[in-house]
């Protein structure tokens, strides 16, 4: 095991040799290569950041407009319906916008009814199973100069919803709480 872990924990040096030596042998300027590669990286993130500075804004404003909860209590009779507890229905509001808030309300629900709960096992397969849609959108669709996203936003909502229904139904099945 011991082996495993030092050949592992070599192979990113011995990677970085490999494409040294590799660069030398062909006589190519690694320097102007790794200095033109740093400075497209910057331009591609320099252009990121009004797609990101409006998310921000709009969940910020999402949230603290009371909008969140209102959608909250008109989601949750349904949600319990398809078998979401209601206390993860703000995990299916905040998760297509913000990861780092749907991991916040992720640590409050675990916090308050704990790790072995149907709640909190419920809450953590839907933050690894789901994905933060409008920030994907906004970062990839963006650093690619694309304006119309035309099918990939509902398609990956509709997919979201996917994951927040399986992960409910999942966690029931695989921990063995009773199917209501």
């Amino acid at each position: 095991m011991k082996a495993l872990q030092s050949l592992l924990s070599a192979i990113i040096p011995i990677l970085f040799t490999l494409l040294a030596l590799a660069a030398v042998l062909r006589k190519a300027d690694i320097f102007t290569a790794i200095r033109n590669g740093a400075k497209e990286g910057l331009s591609t993130a320099a252009g990121l950041i009004p797609s990101l500075v409006a998310l921000f804004s709009v969940i910020y404003m999402f949230r603290a407009s009371g909008a969140m909860d209102f959608f909250t209590d008109i989601l949750r009779p349904a949600a319990q319906w398809i078998g979401i507890p209601a206390e993860c229905v703000p995990i299916l509001l905040i998760r297509p916008l913000s990861g780092s808030g749907a991991l916040a309300l992720g640590a409050d629900i675990i916090r308050t009814h704990g790790v072995n709960s149907l709640i909190g096992r419920t809450a953590a397969v839907m933050l690894g199973s789901t994905e933060t849609t409008f920030y994907v959108i906004a970062v990839y669709f963006g650093a690619a100069d694309i304006k119309k996203t035309r099918h990939a936003v509902p398609a990956a909502l509709v997919a979201d919803l996917a994951g927040f229904c399986m992960a409910a139904v999942s966690t029931r099945l695989l921990f063995q709480f009773p199917v209501t």
